[in-house]
């Protein structure tokens, strides 16, 4: 499950060392760790980051698809978590050690920033290929954080991005070596702590109302 440690004024939330789908306990566990750091006092900021072959594969399907009745709900959920991270009132930052795919992927894009190592793993949007459509909230939220073309390819062809390659793109905006990605990410986040703040928040809302609006519907996959 996830953990929440803490480098000076940087907090750095692990998301565990599994696939880190968004089963409803992880996203409540999420949830509880970004009240610490948002509720937490003076300069501060959040890098999230994990340990092992993955980063996040996204979407517990095996739980989504054994209770369909809930799938709203859970959908729903998600999106509140894309939302409330993509407006946090600090300055957060990715640390992509490992694959990062589907609802992990957007997940990346909710940070302000992204370090992903160079040399391995893949970040990927591959719901064409596994034949779940966007949600239009997730749609927004990818269009409006990636270049048009890198937003298209990405999501009309579920390429996978080697490090390098997401660099080129624009997807992430460093990459470092397997044992430098989570002290690269710390250390870009510990340049902007002084900016936390409802400031900080209120900026970031205003630069994605669309966005927001789009995930605060309630819109089940299908």
């Amino acid at each position: 499950m996830p953990t929440l440690d803490r480098h000076d004024d940087v907090f750095v939330l692990d998301l565990g060392d599994t696939e880190n789908r968004f089963h409803p306990d992880w996203l409540a566990a999420v949830g509880a760790l970004l009240d610490e750091v948002e509720k937490a006092d003076g300069p501060r900021a959040l890098v999230t980051a994990a340990t092992g072959k993955f980063y996040s594969n996204g979407l517990d399907l095996e739980w989504l698809f054994a209770n369909a009745d809930r799938a709203g709900e859970y959908v729903a959920g998600v999106q509140a978590l894309l939302a409330r991270l993509l407006t946090l009132p600090v300055v957060t930052v990715a640390a992509l050690q490992g694959h990062t795919f589907a609802a992990g992927a957007m997940f990346s894009l909710a940070h302000d920033f992204r370090v992903m190592r160079g040399d391995r793993g893949y970040w990927c949007l591959p719901e064409a290929e596994i034949d779940i459509p966007f949600t239009p909230g997730m749609s927004a939220l990818i269009q409006a954080r990636l270049a048009p073309q890198a937003a298209h390819e990405a999501m009309t062809t579920a390429r996978r991005y080697g490090g390098h390659d997401a660099l080129a793109a624009a997807i992430v905006d460093r990459t470092a070596d397997e044992d430098a990605v989570r002290r690269t990410a710390v250390e870009l986040a510990a340049a902007h702590t002084a900016k936390a703040g409802p400031t900080l928040g209120t900026i970031k809302t205003r630069m994605y109302p669309h966005v927001l609006a789009a995930l605060a519907q309630d819109i089940p996959l299908g």
